[in-house]
């Protein structure tokens, strides 16, 4: 069974890349990383225009319709490219959340402009620390007739929510009844404040809903079910983008130990570096291995999906930790200081990390199913 990226995806690869370099190179990063913008507004908008946002979006609601690989082959070159754009807010959660359980209605309001580039998703779950589920949330959804539903309660460290033009909510519909409700961040009650995080390219916000007007996302009680779904998908894209960030991190550390002299040698030449560099190389080859395996999983809407996605997740993660962490360590003294870009890697590998919810989590989840798998 080949597993390999066919020749058109690969040439689809290479074109995001070039389109990358031209357009998103560390200077780039920096200025939304030093700067006002929240995002690279003017990339987010070339990204729509070149159809590399929409690229698993059917055509019937305004994308490429070409499906989940092309995205993977994406994803994998924006997170190499650390940009600064709302792409996995916007396409690995809300796109997918829309996809899955949106009506034609919502699917035609909002997918056509999230493939354009002409707005912005996001996720709206945690309310604080612990797993979302049942219990953690307070946030609550109240219908009446004639009036409709209204959300009430707040949101913490919601990634893009102050730029976002559609939020996804989490909230109870009835006691132990978790429901998903879609909110324009234009309408009245709704409350906005940017939080600082580790990463300032990605920008987030805790969201405060007072009687804000809400569109129910799927059936009633339905919304834990969709949830894990739609977090199975976008634990594979987001993968692709810290594998992306894993191999240039990794790239970036080798380069330096090859030009890097000490004592009349390279720095690659001492064992301690070495052995740090193989380290590297193997976690991001192990990442690459369950990447791939999760990538089949998704587009073929194989059952492995849950342990695929899982195990790509948690090996993906591992590997952008410590190829950022240990990238910091190659480059010596320079590489903690901000002339070098090495921290844009670590500051995207750790915020990635908690993206889609802690790293333990997801390694129980992987345990868990590996244990039931077991068990039958």
């Amino acid at each position: 069974m080949d597993f390999d990226f066919s020749p058109e995806q690969k040439q689809l690869k290479d074109q995001v890349r070039r389109y990358l370099a031209d357009r998103c190179d560390s200077r780039a990063v920096r200025v939304i990383l030093d700067g006002p913008e929240p995002y690279d507004r003017a990339l987010w908008t070339g990204l729509g225009e070149l159809g590399y946002l929409g690229a698993s979006i059917p055509e019937a609601d305004g994308g490429l319709g070409l499906g989940h690989l092309e995205a993977c082959v994406i994803a994998e070159e924006l997170g190499r490219a650390v940009a600064p754009v709302p792409w996995d807010s916007s396409i690995a959660l809300v796109a997918e959340c829309l996809a899955e359980a949106g009506t034609d209605a919502q699917r035609a309001r909002w997918l056509p402009g999230l493939a354009a580039g002409r707005a912005v998703g996001a996720l709206a779950l945690a309310e604080g620390t612990g797993r979302i589920g049942a219990g953690s949330i307070r946030c609550t959804a109240r219908t009446v007739a004639g009036v409709g539903t209204t959300l009430h309660g707040s949101k913490v460290a919601v990634a893009d929510g102050d730029v976002a033009d559609v939020v996804v909510v989490a909230a109870l519909d009835a006691p132990g009844s978790v429901s998903l409700y879609l909110v324009a961040t234009d309408a009245a009650g709704v409350l906005r404040t940017a939080v600082p995080t580790i990463d300032p390219t990605r920008s987030h916000a805790s969201l405060a809903f007072d009687a804000a007007p809400a569109e129910p996302l799927g059936g009633r009680g339905e919304g834990l079910a969709i949830l894990e779904r739609v977090l199975d998908r976008a634990a594979v894209l987001v993968a692709f983008a810290q594998l992306g960030g894993a191999d240039r991190a990794l790239e970036s550390a080798v380069a330096y130990a090859q030009g890097r002299f000490a004592f009349g040698r390279p720095i690659g030449s001492l064992q301690a570096v070495k052995h740090m560099l193989a380290d590297m190389y193997v976690a991001a080859t192990l990442a690459r291995s369950n990447c791939y395996w999760a990538a089949w999983a998704l587009s073929t809407g194989s059952p492995e999906l849950p342990v695929a996605a899982a195990s790509a997740r948690v090996s993906a993660t591992q590997a952008y930790q410590q190829c950022a962490r240990d990238g910091l360590q190659v480059h010596g003294g320079m590489g903690f200081t901000w002339a070098l870009d090495c921290h844009l890697h670590y500051r995207r590998s750790n915020l990635l990390a908690l993206s889609l919810g802690a790293p333990s989590q997801w390694e129980d989840r992987l345990v868990g199913l590996l244990r039931d798998r077991v068990a039958a």
